[in-house]
């Protein structure tokens, strides 16, 4: 068989790729990961969505006409921060134990440690239903590449019988998050000069006055597992110049939800309470995800997880969102978890890392996860 590269290896590897998000840049990284497939084996399938922008639908088939497995995987990461890093951030320096790199906890390490997984379980894959890796770029600005890829009439889906999401977890099972529905609300004004402010309608004035509405706004009652759904006003902007009445406003909405919650319904109820004095566009509309923790798929990657913690493990979501949001409906709804090796707490920070024992560890848990889907029965 071709040589391989160690987990570590590879994670080193993808973290040399600059693919801060904006611009993105996944390209040069999604072209070196489709060659480095193609000698394991996979057949590779590139989706350009914009200039240097990519996504790869990666398949290992099986003998069996199963469903197969998938993992889903972003490849973009956020900026670096204005704080400087003590480590190279594209360096993959390993100290103390901890693998450094912007991308390392969310989500490149989780990428190899599938990868690795899948390549060191090729024989039980290929005996069994197959595996296929969903790898995107875009994910860290609302899902933009996995959104290209099922909106592609010509790109051929998937429909696997479950999915693992790598976001990064600490290796504990989370089995949904919340929503994301992110508004642009506007304000329209009338220009004037600012020392005859009478005569013109100041639309900073009336985002004020909408700001102060949308914090008695209820979205709706908590959420058994998902607890309260929230709001917050993010960004607000207007105004040209000091010496004129503004005549545009806006202020961004970023609101989390739980599967209760439907978007359409809840912008129009928002719509109502601040009247139509405000225009409200969505800019980002991702449903949250959600799997039965009974479900008999779930309830054997918990048992396969619970060696790796101590205290027994409960039902967890997490509040951020992933590409499950966009790619679960569109592959046919299978139960899914979200399941890495990164410290939740590292993700978008300086001097971002992952924990080698537990990405070695994540390692051995998506192999065995691969295991016991491939056997018969």
């Amino acid at each position: 068989m071709p040589s391989t590269l160690s987990v570590i290896e590879l994670t080193q590897k993808l973290l040399a790729f600059d693919t801060i998000n904006p611009p993105g840049n996944e390209e040069d990284c999604l072209l070196w990961l489709c060659d480095y497939l193609k000698i394991q084996g996979f057949e590779v399938s590139k989706h350009p969505f914009g200039a240097r922008r990519m996504n790869l639908i990666a398949r290992l088939k099986g003998r069996s006409s199963g469903a197969p497995l998938a993992f889903s995987g972003h490849l973009d990461t956020v900026p670096l921060g204005s704080t400087p890093w003590q480590y190279a951030p594209f360096g993959g320096d390993i100290v103390d134990g901890k693998i450094f790199g912007r991308g390392s906890s969310d989500m490149k390490a989780a990428v190899a440690a599938f990868v690795v997984a899948c390549i060191n379980q090729r024989e039980a894959i290929r005996a069994g239903c197959g595996v296929v890796l969903l790898l995107t770029g875009g994910e860290e600005t609302g899902c933009d590449g996995a959104r290209a890829l099922i909106g592609d009439p010509s790109v051929d889906l998937p429909r696997p019988a479950a999915v693992i999401v790598g976001e990064a977890t600490a290796n504990y099972p989370i089995i949904g998050h919340k929503g994301a529905l992110w508004l642009r609300c506007e304000t329209q004004g009338k220009t004037a000069h600012g020392a005859m402010p009478e005569l013109g309608i100041n639309a900073i004035y009336l985002a004020a006055d909408a700001i102060g509405k949308i914090r008695s706004f209820e979205i709706g009652p908590p959420h058994p597992l998902m607890k309260k759904p929230t709001l917050n006003v993010g960004t607000v902007r207007g105004g040209l110049n000091i010496n004129s009445v503004p005549d545009h406003a806006s202020f961004d909405v970023d609101l989390r939800t739980d599967p209760s919650v439907v978007h359409p319904a809840l912008i129009n109820r928002l719509q109502n309470h601040l009247s139509d004095a405000v225009t409200i566009t969505a800019l980002v509309d991702l449903p949250a995800v959600l799997t039965d923790s009974l479900h008999p798929w779930i309830k054997r990657v918990i048992d396969a997880c619970q060696p790796l913690h101590a205290e027994p493990i409960t039902p967890r979501i997490v509040p951020y969102f992933t590409d499950a949001a966009v790619l679960l409906n569109a592959v046919g709804n299978p139960p899914c978890v979200i399941l890495g090796p990164g410290e939740p707490n590292m993700a978008h920070q300086t001097d971002e890392y992952c924990d080698v024992q537990s990405l070695a560890a994540c390692v051995a848990l998506y192999q065995r996860l691969i295991g016991e889907f491939s056997q018969p029965g």
